[in-house]
């Protein structure tokens, strides 16, 4: 089993995402039907839609789609990490709308490309501490500079589950991995923080990559949380920056060799089950 809990789908005439205008390779659609036919190759069995920073007005209208996708038989997708505003004042009456989705199995706000301010207002952090009384884990987006930022904001919220994506978006074609994995070693230490396996092909060198160039950020990601706290995600259709779906799926299994039955399982889709109550 392969959990896939970073899956994104672009349907431009239905959503609105202002981001696309500065991505010109993204800015077209990618179906749920493309992702499921490639991923269902791969050995991948269920998946978590992603919000992908769709309008703010559409982020509700995001979950919808997300639902018909699982009204569906056939359909891999299990659940939806839907978008939200942590920073408003009305946050709880939209995460009571929320929770009481029951496709709805966690939430994020995008950070990386927000004002570094964001996430350090007393309404903001307030509110993710909201979070504490329910079973929706909050997943984090930054970059290594940011990573300060995070850990002030998981100390802020200690009962609740954080997922740090795409490995806190390590420098890979910088080759130079020193303050980053100093802050992933500090983050760490939090023991409501997991971090996901994704993301990782579009930080290294669309052409040179290798999975040898992969292994350092991976393996320090493993050494810092355990196996006990990551997870696994595809990070498509983003992931086609650098390869394919089936690429990094390939990548991921070169990545371990050499571990556990246990410890596979863990990362590909026990750890998921837990954080996620899938």
């Amino acid at each position: 089993m392969i959990i896939d809990t970073h899956l994104h789908t672009i349907d431009t005439e239905r959503l609105s995402y202002p981001w696309l205008a500065k991505a010109p390779t993204l800015n077209r659609n990618f179906s749920l039907q493309n992702y499921e036919t490639e991923a269902k190759r791969c050995g991948i069995t269920h998946a978590l839609h992603m919000e992908v920073d769709v309008a703010e007005a559409d982020i509700e209208n995001e979950s919808m789609m997300v639902a018909e996708y699982i009204a569906k038989t056939s359909s891999i997708v299990c659940g939806a990490i839907s978008a939200c505003r942590p920073e408003f004042e009305d946050f709880a009456h939209f995460l009571d709308r929320q929770l009481a989705n029951p496709i709805i199995k966690g939430l994020r706000r995008v950070l990386h490309d927000r004002p570094d301010d964001l996430s350090t207002t007393t309404v903001f952090k307030d509110n993710v501490k909201r979070l504490s009384d329910t079973k929706l884990p909050f997943d984090i987006v930054v970059f290594p500079h940011q990573m300060p930022l995070a850990i002030a904001l998981v100390d802020h919220c200690t009962d609740v589950q954080f997922v740090l994506d795409h490995l806190a978006n390590p420098p890979l074609k910088e080759h130079d991995l020193g303050i980053w994995s100093g802050h992933i070693s500090e983050i760490a230490k939090r023991a409501n923080v997991a971090v996901k396996i994704s993301g990782m092909l579009n930080n290294a060198d669309p052409v040179s990559w290798t999975v040898d160039s992969l292994r350092p950020a991976f393996e320090h990601c493993i050494s810092a949380f355990g196996w006990d706290r990551v997870v696994w995600g595809s990070d498509w259709p983003v992931v086609t920056l650098g390869g394919t779906l089936s690429t990094w799926v390939a990548a991921t299994h070169a990545l371990l060799v050499g571990t556990s039955v246990s410890e596979r399982q863990s990362l590909l889709a026990g750890n998921a089950q837990r954080i996620w109550h899938l």
